[in-house]
């Protein structure tokens, strides 16, 4: 059993690149006992933040995955924060980590260059996300370019402690995610799809129709009256035909064969759009009116993970001397 580890932090808004790059995998390979994800909402803390804003977003969140199609009887799903034994086995996984392995992240470099004020929790949340990691034994973690470093600090703390104090952590390995993760900006196609970054050119999941064929109408594309898919000197037009190709399952390079200007393919990229969405807008829609499903969602969840969880921490206790062999 391999089990795979996908985590959302409520920080601005999910768009249709979360979708294709994180959700729909994670939707798609459901296996009990081996598929966990998680809303990390402790990771929102990380930065200045407004915290009825952090609770709203955790709640949309998890209402969004589950109208996306995430079981809870084939997923194992929670939220961070209502499993204690994350922030617990982040302090004792601190205890293996150089100051320097964690003031070399890149992220860490770029978010505190934005701000007056550093927050130790964002030097050292790479450690709680590796605390993410281990906590559950995962084997596979599907990242982008963006969190390999991470990944890799989580594989050198795991390795470190088992080389000190015994076998207690499974050590994790990076799988690609699908090429459909590469989901760029409609107005600035050299740049991806953001949530933090508000950007006209970003489709959100719960963005109505008329929002949707706005957006898209309005995307760049490039110098030219053909339609062909060339992502380094046509990136805007590749954009949208990789789009269409995510909500279609087809080929991009097939697909621009299909149409014979801008404007044709534009529609056609607003309509597949729409269609992808309407669906788990409509089960979001639902799931908001009844909020008592979703609180014993993330309730079973929570009681699941920290049976797991627990056993962890204890093992990881032992091994380090803070309980009795």
């Amino acid at each position: 059993m391999t089990r795979r580890i996908t985590g959302f932090t409520p920080s601005g808004e999910l768009h249709l690149g979360n979708y294709f790059g994180a959700i729909e995998p994670a939707v798609r390979r459901q296996i009990p006992g081996e598929s966990i994800v998680f809303v990390s909402d402790l990771h929102a803390l990380t930065i200045d933040h407004d915290p009825a804003e952090v609770r709203r977003r955790t709640l949309e969140f998890v209402t969004l995955l589950l109208a996306a199609g995430l079981d809870e009887q084939r997923t194992l799903f929670l939220v961070q924060s209502h499993v204690p034994e994350h922030a617990e086995l982040h302090y004792l996984l601190e205890c293996v980590t150089g100051y320097g392995e964690v003031h070399r992240m890149i992220q860490f470099k770029e978010k505190s260059r934005r701000q007056e004020q550093i927050r130790v929790s964002l030097l050292t949340y790479p450690v709680l996300m590796a605390a993410d990691i281990l906590l559950y034994d995962a084997g596979e973690i599907p990242v982008g370019d963006d969190q390999r470093q991470h990944v890799e600090l989580a594989r050198d703390i795991a390795e470190r402690f088992n080389a000190a104090y015994g076998r207690v952590f499974t050590v994790p390995r990076m799988v690609n995610p699908p090429i459909a993760a590469r989901v760029m900006d409609l107005v600035r196609p050299a740049d991806k799809m953001s949530k933090s970054v508000a950007s006209p050119g970003s489709v959100r999941l719960l963005d109505p129709p008329d929002v949707v064929h706005h957006k898209v109408m309005r995307a760049i594309t490039d110098a030219g009256r053909t339609v062909g898919y060339d992502p380094v000197t046509r990136p805007g037009l590749a954009n949208l035909l990789t789009i269409l190709a995510a909500c279609t399952g087809d080929d991009p390079g097939r697909l621009a064969e299909e149409f014979t200007g801008y404007r044709e393919l534009k529609q056609a990229v607003t309509d597949a759009v729409v269609a992808v969405l309407e669906p788990i807008q409509h089960r979001y829609a639902e799931l908001s009116r009844d909020p008592g499903i979703v609180r014993k969602v993330l309730r079973d969840g929570a009681i699941e993970a920290r049976m797991l969880a627990g056993t962890k921490v204890a093992a990881a206790k032992r091994a380090i001397g803070l309980l009795p062999e």
